[in-house]
């Protein structure tokens, strides 16, 4: 008599026992991954319910005091932010260095024409760069008058910050959707 182990039935059954339990496990697995990319998306401070870390909270600090600069036409702060070595991309006008930024800020503070910056609420986005600093990414809205009347448009950029003897100072900007 044949052995119940070895009927095809049997083993037919086995395998398809089998298979199942590989694709229970590997849904289990995109479940587990799945859960955890969303886990990650919702850790990005700006949504809600999440406490900023340590390096958001210190990015955060310096776009307000890059920005301050900016805004209140201190230009001797404003140079202190950059290195000299800086790179600024734009996607009309190119690419441009330190001293092409300093001279925009300052015929910027010439014209008087109430130029200011603010930074979107809840677009700011900030990732380390290990053994260099961060990398800050956001929307920002710039408005100044034109023919009498308030002129604003929002556009986004990436902040490349060194920290470096423990002072934090931008390399690289791209400024971007114009």
């Amino acid at each position: 008599m044949q052995s119940t182990n070895y009927h095809p039935i049997f083993v037919l059954t086995k395998r398809k026992e089998m298979n199942l339990k590989l694709i229970i496990k590997i849904s289990i697995l995109i479940l587990v991954i799945h859960l955890s990319v969303i886990g990650l998306i919702e850790a990005q401070p700006g949504n809600s319910g999440v406490q900023p870390t340590e390096l958001y909270k210190e990015i955060e600090h310096m776009d307000s005091v890059l920005f301050n600069a900016f805004n209140d036409r201190d230009t001797v702060q404003f140079k202190k932010m950059f290195t000299p070595d800086l790179e600024f991309y734009h996607d009309q006008g190119g690419l441009t260095g330190y001293d092409q930024t300093i001279g925009f800020m300052r015929s910027t503070a010439n014209s008087n024409n109430g130029l200011r910056r603010e930074l979107v609420k809840g677009s700011l986005e900030v990732y380390p760069i290990p053994g260099y600093g961060a990398m800050e990414i956001g929307s920002h809205r710039f408005c100044h008058m034109e023919n009498g009347k308030q002129d604003c448009g929002v556009f986004k950029f990436v902040h490349i910050w060194q920290k470096k003897n423990g002072e934090w100072r931008i390399t690289r900007v791209v400024s971007y959707g114009h």
